[in-house]
């Protein structure tokens, strides 16, 4: 079947090529009885605008590029959630690429979305922070960092991010709180921005309420749940092993929950467990994980309309857009009780 094209409406329509056009872009040179006949027919007989002809004209293609750490992650899921419902709204569409929390990998897929021509790309938790600014200048498209500091200011990145380092304080105050003075923590992935504020927040809350910080309680871990298996198996063989745990992110705290179930260990009896993130699955697991929840949806929200911004913007070199921080709020569960 051949494709629809504006010579075959003008044909059925009786009318010019050009009043074709117009009238499909909804031009005010056209009249609105014959605008609406026009759009009418168009849909009728299944007309669908050549994108890449369309995007030679306007130097815009209406999609938007998006670099996540990995699809598997449940908190990424519902950060897409906020992107794609607002680019809907404003007639975009969001190309997904997986860096697997790899730097070199990070930078080639914005390199990639870039040569599909993608009109600003947004990356979440990325490993790679402000070397984003030589590669953003030299592609010239807006970028946006979810949950990644922007140390050095640039013409076109900016960033919406949860404020790591005062949710990790309400997670580690909370189990001083409760009585605990032996709090583990288990940290992300090496070189992310938002493990080191959450280890910041953590260091914090011990040191305002008089708690000696003891780095044998710092725990490698990998943001994933086998990094929290790992480090529940490494800390119960301590010789003074914690009453209580702050963890990365919740698949941490997944993982962790498993591997004491499986050591026998009772939560929250012998071991209370605060995660970050609040996702689904933390309602849902034994015992329901207490947590900081992040504001998933609206971070993507934000993070689009701040994209929209500047795709939009004459020049986005001289916009004075600022980052965002939102708040996390501590959500109490059966893992702290």
């Amino acid at each position: 079947m051949n494709k629809i094209s504006i010579k075959d409406i003008a044909k059925a329509a009786g009318v010019s090529h050009s009043t074709v056009s117009r009238a499909l872009s909804d031009s005010p040179l056209v009249k609105a009885e014959t605008k609406a006949r026009i759009q009418h027919l168009a849909r009728e007989m299944g007309y669908s605008p050549d994108a890449r002809a369309r995007s030679l004209v306007t130097g815009r293609t209406h999609t938007v590029g998006m670099v996540v750490t990995t699809i598997a992650d449940p908190f990424v899921a519902e950060v897409v959630q906020g992107i794609e419902g607002t680019a809907h709204d404003h007639g975009y569409t969001v190309i997904l690429s997986s860096s697997n929390s790899e730097p070199e990998r990070e930078i080639a897929a914005v390199e990639m979305l870039r040569a599909k021509r993608v009109d600003g790309v947004i990356v979440t938790s990325s490993r790679i922070g402000a070397l984003y600014l030589e590669h953003v200048e030299r592609i010239g498209v807006p970028v946006v960092l979810i949950n990644n500091h922007n140390e050095q200011s640039g013409h076109y990145t900016y960033t919406v991010t949860v404020d790591n380092r005062h949710g990790s304080f309400l997670a580690t105050s909370y189990h001083i709180q409760l009585g605990h003075r032996r709090i583990a923590y288990i940290t992300g992935p090496a070189n992310h921005s938002s493990d080191t504020d959450r280890l910041a927040g953590y260091q914090q809350a011990l040191e305002e309420h008089n708690i000696a910080f003891d780095p044998a309680l710092i725990m490698p871990g990998n943001g994933r749940p086998d990094g929290g298996m790992r480090a529940l198996h490494m800390l119960i063989e301590m010789s003074q092993p914690p009453s209580a745990v702050f963890c990365y992110n919740d698949m941490t705290a997944i993982g962790l929950l498993r591997a004491a179930r499986e050591a026998g260990i009772s939560v929250p009896g012998d071991l209370a467990v605060v995660g970050f993130d609040d996702i689904p699955f933390a309602l849902y697991v034994y015992p329901p994980l207490t947590t900081i929840t992040q504001p998933k949806v609206e971070m993507g929200r934000l993070a689009m309309e701040m994209l929209l911004t500047l795709m939009t913007a004459d020049d986005p070199a001289s916009m004075e857009l600022s980052d965002i921080v939102v708040k996390g709020e501590l959500v109490v569960r059966e893992s702290t009780l």
